[in-house]
Formats: C-alpha cells, sequence, structure tokens
C-alpha cells in the first residue's frame, strides 16, 4: 500500500467532467484505488463516490493505492491530478 497527499488545484473542484478523467484513468489499474478525505474513503473508481465526496479546490486528499500495479496507479494518477485534469 503507498499514499501521497495531494492538492486539487481545480477551479471548480471535482465536477464532472474531471472526475470522469480520474476514474477512467483509475479504472484501468488492477489496484484498489481511494481517496481519504475527512475520515472517509472515497473510491476513486467510482464517479459517483467521486461526485459525492463534494472535493473543492484547495482541499486536499489522500491517494490510496494497494494492488499489484500500485505504483504504476499511483504514479499516473499524481500525474492527472497535478496536471489540474484538463482544466
Amino acid at each position: 500500500m503507498i499514499k501521497r497527499v495531494l492538492t486539487i488545484k481545480n477551479v471548480s473542484g471535482l465536477h464532472l467532467r474531471p472526475t470522469g478523467m480520474l476514474c477512467n484513468e483509475a479504472i484501468k489499474y488492477r489496484a484498489e484505488i481511494r481517496f481519504e478525505k475527512d475520515g472517509s474513503f472515497i473510491n476513486v473508481k467510482s464517479v459517483l463516490n467521486v461526485l459525492g465526496a463534494c472535493i473543492k479546490c484547495g482541499d486536499q486528499v489522500e491517494l490510496i493505492c494497494q494492488g499489484p500495479d500500485e505504483e504504476e496507479a499511483m504514479e499516473a494518477l499524481t500525474a492527472l491530478i497535478e496536471s489540474g485534469l484538463g482544466e
């Protein structure tokens, strides 16, 4: 299991379009991929779970990857989040 704290940079937070990009990337990996925010765990492979977390610009989330390809998943998702998810 690996963890990394990331800050969401999207001005509008994780609304539908960036959440869709994030989830589409996450489902490519066999690892379990979650966010931890305010003591809650969010399945990053589920658009509804991520949208339901109401993650806003400036929020910090802990990205947690656990599984056979956890390192690859962490690097890809970190790069995508730090790039602003297309915004």
